[in-house]
């Protein structure tokens, strides 16, 4: 109060506010934590300052932070961040923001570490490879602490990188993409393969079969393909020759009928097959005669 002492006294006065940045309190605040799957969480940051400092909590990524409900959300305000059920998809580092209007606002990083045994996805179960071709096998698994990873043959034998086999792993945090390249397969490189995942909480595998192709079935198919293009350049013949057998009855089995192909069979077929043609409007019209004439009424004989 500045006063004056004049009659009547006067006086002025005045407020005096002081105000403190944010300051993270370590001792209340929760330090890096490591949890199983499944359990609940609880995060906890106590700050100080004036004004009382808000408290948002952010995932230091900038990704969403998945809730209860399949839901997400990008922040979490308040001074205690529960996690119901946590699972690996939570994992990651926290940010407890502290800010009170203040410069500077202050923050703390928390890494949550999340454990859980191997898991295994396989996209084909079942592969199929032509002898000499180069396949690739594939395989994901997740695991937390990370594992080990490796490929091995049905017998249980580990595959080891050589000329014959390329086995490659690609790992990002939790997740691991597991590859197995086999260079020409041979009729020894048919059957079943295994990608194992292990860690300190336990281990698990999953099961690729890889079959023989035949080839012969695509040949077949090409044959068949090749078949179709000459009835269809030869179409008008075939029309004839379809109507011709279904006259006489037989079947239409193109085995029977190859045009030049020299043989004294189709020779003599392809002769009868003419004569056929040639004699069938006279047939025709000598049945049709003879219909004519049963339908015609003829006198009958008076007894004497």
């Amino acid at each position: 109060m500045c006063q004056i002492n004049t009659d009547p006294m006067k006086s002025q006065v005045g407020f005096l506010e002081v105000v403190v940045p944010p300051d993270i309190l370590d001792y209340q605040t929760s330090t890096d934590m490591v949890v199983r799957e499944g359990t609940n969480v609880t995060l906890r940051c106590a700050a100080t300052g004036s004004p009382r400092p808000s408290i948002v909590w952010r995932r230091e990524d900038g990704e969403q932070i998945p809730m209860v409900g399949n839901t997400e959300v990008s922040s979490i305000e308040g001074s205690v961040f529960n996690i119901t059920r946590v699972n690996r998809l939570h994992m990651g580092a926290y940010l407890c923001i502290a800010s009170n209007g203040v410069p500077p606002t202050v923050s703390k990083r928390i890494m949550l570490i999340v454990h859980f045994p191997p898991m295994i996805w396989i996209q084909n179960q079942l592969v199929g490879a032509y002898e000499g071709q180069e396949m690739t096998l594939e395989c994901h698994s997740e695991a937390y602490p990370k594992s080990i990873n490796y490929w091995t043959t049905d017998k249980g034998e580990i595959i080891a990188q050589g000329d014959k086999y390329e086995p490659i792993l690609q790992d990002n945090a939790y997740k691991v993409y597991m590859k197995l390249t086999i260079r020409s397969v041979g009729p020894s490189d048919f059957g079943s393969y295994k990608c194992v995942s292990k860690n300190s909480l336990g281990d698990t595998d999953g099961s690729i079969k890889l079959y023989q192709k035949k080839l012969k079935g695509a040949k077949k198919e090409r044959n068949h393909s090749h078949e179709t293009n000459e009835i269809m350049d030869d179409s008008e013949t075939e029309v004839m020759r379809e109507r011709d057998l279904k006259l006489r009855g037989r079947p239409n089995d193109r085995s029977s009928y190859r045009p030049g192909d020299g043989s004294d069979n189709g020779s003599a077929g392809r002769f009868l097959d003419h004569v056929i043609i040639i004699m069938a409007p006279s047939i025709l019209l000598i049945n049709w005669r003879l219909s004519w004439l049963r339908s015609m009424p003829w006198p009958h004989q008076v007894p004497p």
